[in-house]
């Protein structure tokens, strides 16, 4: 029988700050943050020497704590160490593991999302950041990556003991690789390689997304915590009270005036609004719970958005989407458009467009270009855990195999692809008890997506007859004097299309 792993050797010392104890359990940390006096201290050796004082943490109200437990591929592993930072769209955590083997790791929690990641050695110098264009392709250590996101970031503050500690508020560039094959978890495939340049020389670390319960963690925050530390706050431009129901909130509108209020730097900060004219009544209310995919999810969130082709200017189209929340499993979308509703989700991995981009291959799946379009979010309410506002714009690509969805969504700074399948309005209807608005949610239920529908005979008659009534009246339009009025151009409206992944490039990181 092989020996268990010896333990290592726990080194611990006076804080210079405040004299304290100040806890080594990872041979290779060189940092730690003082429990007490939050001192920021270094250690060289068997000398500690005071850096400075960290900003005390934000509230995330995770669910992970020091000192929690978990085993990752049969190795046993502490968290020691957390992380917060921040970057343009929203915050995320880092949680410093150490392995029962003396190496270290880390487990990255961005809402309700968990990527376990280990360092990785390059072995050359990595390009400068600016190098890595968002949606282009690289290759690391002879494997293809897709560069899914490039931002600037900073560290909020930090807790307990680390490996390394960026300087506080400074930013520094954080980019993120995704590979389509990898050793994911069972709800997602693909691998997360990030370049840290908070660090000189950068460092690489590869990771997989996992599921709280893979981990088998075991000493937890409890979760009765969250419900003492309720946020109120009076909306800032009505004064009606307010209280998000996600801690994570970046964005939140107000059921009073239907605001759109920012989060992002907290409710003790100065609340920034944008006013929202012309509400849209969501047809599943906020707050709705339902079982989908055998998950119990709560409708948090709801956003109607546009579509333009950029071909034509003219022609647009609409389409819903519901954010679902689930305190283990995160968040999914619930999409509506007009030929169907889908369930989606973010995919860790990334799928692999074709030469000519018209095709997409996922998971030993392939999936054909349906439509491409500029996106533009034009009505937001509840709550939403990435920075959204009216006008936030995308661009988008839908492909289709069967019943099954992808969707890629790109802005400047990420790139983000969705995958999930078309569901039943009936089913809908009844995961939220919806049943007395079973007509109002009925879509072209529920075939494989087709630009071309088939129809019968007598419709293609119809059809044809309709034609030629619109021919004649663009005829007698052309004759127009156009200082009469009397010819208005058509709207443009399409009946097809709509995002399938919904995600508004927020809050993408890992």
């Amino acid at each position: 029988m092989a020996a268990e792993p010896s333990p290592q050797r726990t080194y611990r010392a006076a804080c210079p700050g405040c004299g304290a104890p100040v806890e080594f359990r990872s041979a290779q940390s060189t940092h730690a943050v003082c429990a007490y006096c939050q001192s920021t201290v270094a250690r060289t050796g068997e000398t500690l020497s005071r850096v400075g004082k960290m900003a005390e943490l934000f509230d995330d109200h995770s669910p992970l704590q020091l000192q929690a437990s978990g085993v990752w591929r049969g190795k046993g592993f502490t968290l020691v160490g957390r992380l917060q930072y921040r970057y343009a769209e929203g915050t995320w955590t880092e949680w410093h593991a150490a392995l029962e083997d003396g190496t270290n790791a880390f487990l990255s929690e961005d809402n309700g999302a968990y990527v376990f990641s280990t360092a990785l050695q390059i072995g050359r110098e990595l390009p400068q950041p600016e190098r890595f264009r968002v949606g282009t392709t690289t290759a690391i250590k002879g494997k293809s990556y897709s560069v899914a996101s490039n931002n600037q970031v900073a560290l909020l503050s930090a807790q307990g003991e680390l490996p390394h500690l960026p300087v506080q508020g400074q930013w520094f560039a954080m980019v993120e690789l995704r590979s389509q094959d990898g050793a994911g978890g069972s709800h997602a495939a693909g691998e997360v390689l990030s370049i840290d340049y908070g660090c000189q020389p950068a460092t690489v670390s590869s990771g997989q997304s996992v599921l709280l319960e893979e981990l088998k963690l075991t000493g937890l925050r409890d979760e009765s915590v969250k419900n003492e530390n309720a946020r109120q706050f009076n909306c800032p431009n009505c004064g009606a009270q307010l209280t998000p129901l996600l801690a994570s909130s970046k964005t939140l509108s107000c059921a009073a005036c239907h605001s759109i209020i920012d989060l992002s730097q907290g409710i003790g900060a100065e609340l920034r609004h944008a006013v929202q004219d012309e509400p849209v009544t969501p047809l599943i209310p906020l707050g709705s719970q339902g079982a989908l995919q055998g998950v119990l999810w709560q409708v948090v969130g709801f956003q109607h958005r546009m579509g333009v082709d950029p071909g034509d200017p003219d022609e647009q189209f609409g389409w819903e989407e519901y954010l679902l929340y689930n305190a283990k499993r995160g968040f999914i979308f619930l999409v509506d458009s007009t030929e169907g509703w889908s369930v989606v989700q973010p995919c860790t991995g990334a799928p692999v467009l074709s030469a000519n981009q018209q095709s997409a291959s996922y998971r030993g799946a392939s999936y054909q270009l349906k439509e491409s379009y500029n996106a533009e979010t034009s009505y937001v309410a509840g709550e939403f855990y990435w920075q959204v506002s009216r006008g936030q714009k995308t661009w988008n690509r839908d492909f289709a195999s069967g019943k099954n969805l992808l969707s890629m969504e790109q802005s400047a700074q990420e790139v983000t692809w969705s995958s999930g399948s078309q569901i039943d309005s009936d089913l809908v209807a009844r995961t939220f008890k919806l049943e007395a608005k079973k007509d109002l949610l009925k879509r072209s239920d529920v075939g494989p997506f087709s630009a071309a529908k088939s129809i019968s005979v007598g419709a293609m008659v119809v059809l044809v007859l309709l034609l030629l009534l619109v021919l004649i009246l663009l005829s007698r339009c052309a004759s127009c004097d156009p200082a009469t009025q009397n010819c208005a151009s058509s709207s443009g409206v399409r009946t097809s299309g709509g995002s399938y992944g919904g995600y508004s490039s927020g809050g993408g990181h890992k």
